[in-house]
């Protein structure tokens, strides 16, 4: 598939979600093209000003009405809800858990006042940024995600748990543990039990190599959001893209790899 085809294939994929959003009268993009544009933002994976420079050059003539850069994020931002129509259903089981994202090296921290990110840790190091969570459904798709700074506990995100309550019990690890309150549908695994769980981490390995998630550029909160937003919406359109095919064993293989941009 040529990145043409991709393109063109993925704004059918999105217009089909979009058909009751109708056009501001004054706006220069569908709402189908902006919610296209964020995707492939988002599975660029690169700062704004390079995915701006790669749009204008090479694809301008499929989206011929492209704005300023600045107002095309402006528009991100302002229509990030958009991205929720691309969530998936819960299941009776589902997996949750958290990705820290760094916005800034470790020794530059607390040289701006603007500065977003928090220092916490991620995979046993310490970064300064953010951290997301998500919940999967039994098919590794994305049900509902939420993010803070990284120097929050992970127990934080139990309201992600906690609406599903009579809907879903979700396998966490020991971090979303809290020492009172803990949700009724949430079920702590230890260590080395519910090999189901290692869904999560195909998850997170496509996020990290074919949305470059790890780190990210941002330098105001609302942005990051909406960065985010995309990426899980882009997620899901991908693994989903040639249909979810079970195998003998009924397992759904999951890949994003050749959607690389």
């Amino acid at each position: 598939m040529t990145t043409l085809d991709f393109i063109t294939e993925l704004f059918c994929h999105v217009d089909n979600a979009m058909r009751d959003v109708p056009k501001h009268p004054q706006s220069c993009l569908y709402p189908s093209e902006i919610v296209t544009l964020a995707i492939l933002f988002a599975l660029k994976g690169v700062s704004n000003r390079a995915f701006y420079r790669w749009i204008k050059r090479d694809w301008l003539d499929c989206f011929p009405n492209l704005p300023d850069r600045t107002r095309l994020f402006r528009l991100f931002k302002t229509h990030q809800a958009w991205a929720d129509r691309f969530l998936a259903d819960p299941t009776v089981l589902g997996v949750a858990d958290t990705y820290g994202i760094e916005l800034l090296h470790p020794m530059r921290e607390g040289r701006s006042a603007r500065q977003i990110g928090k220092k916490g840790q991620s995979n046993h190091r310490w970064i300064v940024g953010g951290k997301e969570a998500f919940v999967l459904n039994q098919w590794g798709l994305i049900v509902a995600w939420g993010c803070a700074t990284a120097n929050v506990h992970d127990a934080t995100f139990q309201y992600l748990i906690r609406q599903y309550l009579d809907r879903m019990v979700v396998l966490t690890d020991t971090g979303f543990h809290a020492q009172t309150g803990d949700p009724a549908n949430m079920k702590i695994c230890p260590r080395g039990t519910w090999n189901v769980r290692m869904m999560v981490e195909t998850v997170l390995s496509m996020l990290t190599t074919v949305c470059h998630m790890k780190k990210m550029l941002h330098r105001v909160w609302a942005y990051f959001q909406a960065r985010l937003a995309y990426t899980m919406a882009a997620f899901n359109l991908l693994v989903q893209w040639h249909g979810l095919k079970p195998d003998e064993n009924g397992f759904v293989p999951l890949s994003i790899a050749e959607f690389s941009l």
